[in-house]
């Protein structure tokens, strides 16, 4: 099993003829993820290399039978867009767009509590299962092997580093997850956690987490009170300046609020060992698998 995305997953991708679209969509295929719509406004009746292309997500699901959706859509209308899919009755929508105006994505996050949609991100790199599907823009080649570790992250490319370490040291992942660096998001740590705590695949799982929100700290909350697993943490960011975004939208201090020194002791209170680097994190899953 695995979280999310897996060999049933049947993809659209809103935005298929744009540059981005396009591009991802012939990575996402040859990892072997089954992409079968793409939309694009005006564009319906043509294909993308064998893709039926439609006008309307709606459309395109009621063609192909398409239960996800990845959001390759310009700032300005990838609110919209995440509104459209979840519309159209997709269990899960990935919006990778960054840049979406914040009230578009509040307005759409509001939207989404009438449905049974799941959305992750925007402003995110997507999620993997190795072996089975591959939603957004992580690089395949870190995720060639299955496995018992999942990993949620709000960093894109700490997310592959971390992919790479596993890889590269014989360790396989269940599902991948970067669940994106914005003020307001889709899904957060701990709606991830609890898919992986029902996950049988899954055996441990590392949280990476960054400066700003409070999302990491309500993360340790749940994992004390109900995960059932082990997780091991790692926090991005311990020597930037308070009131100084970091990357991205949501990496910023504010006050005491979202410093990495709340986060970390969140962590520790709640029996969470804390990495000081990425090696040193795969290196306390790896030993927890030697033992």
């Amino acid at each position: 099993m695995a979280i999310l995305v897996d060999r049933d997953t049947r993809l659209l991708v809103q935005g298929i003829t744009g540059r981005e679209g396009s591009f991802h969509t012939d990575q996402m295929r040859e990892f072997g993820t089954n992409v079968v719509a793409g939309v694009t406004p005006g564009r319906g009746g043509s294909n993308y290399k064998g893709v039926p292309v439609f006008d309307s997500v709606r459309e395109a699901v009621e063609q192909t039978g398409a239960n996800a959706s990845v959001i390759f859509v310009p700032p300005p209308g990838a609110g919209d867009a995440i509104i459209e899919a979840a519309a159209a009755g997709l269990a899960l929508t990935v919006c990778i767009t960054e840049g979406t105006p914040t009230l578009d994505v509040v307005r759409a996050v509001r939207y989404l509590q009438q449905t049974t949609t799941r959305l992750i991100g925007p402003n995110c790199p997507g999620v993997t299962t190795p072996q089975a599907a591959k939603v957004g823009i992580m690089p395949a080649s870190v995720f060639d092997k299955r496995g018992p570790v999942g990993i949620i992250s709000r960093s894109g490319t700490l997310t592959y580093e971390v992919a790479n370490l596993l890889t590269e040291r014989g360790m396989g992942i269940s599902t991948c997850v970067g669940i994106g660096g914005d003020p307001v998001i889709g899904s957060t740590f701990v709606d991830i956690l609890k898919l992986f705590n029902d996950d049988p695949e899954t055996e441990q799982v590392l949280v990476i987490g960054e400066i700003g929100g409070t999302d990491e700290e309500m993360a340790a909350q749940y994992i004390k009170s109900s995960f059932k697993k082990q997780a091991y943490a790692f926090i991005s960011g311990r020597s930037a300046p308070p009131g100084k975004r970091m990357g991205h939208a949501g990496a910023i201090i504010s006050g005491r609020m979202g410093t990495p020194q709340a986060k970390v002791a969140a962590f520790q209170e709640a029996g969470v060992p804390v990495a000081d680097t990425l090696v040193q994190l795969v290196e306390m899953a790896r030993d927890r698998v030697r033992g």
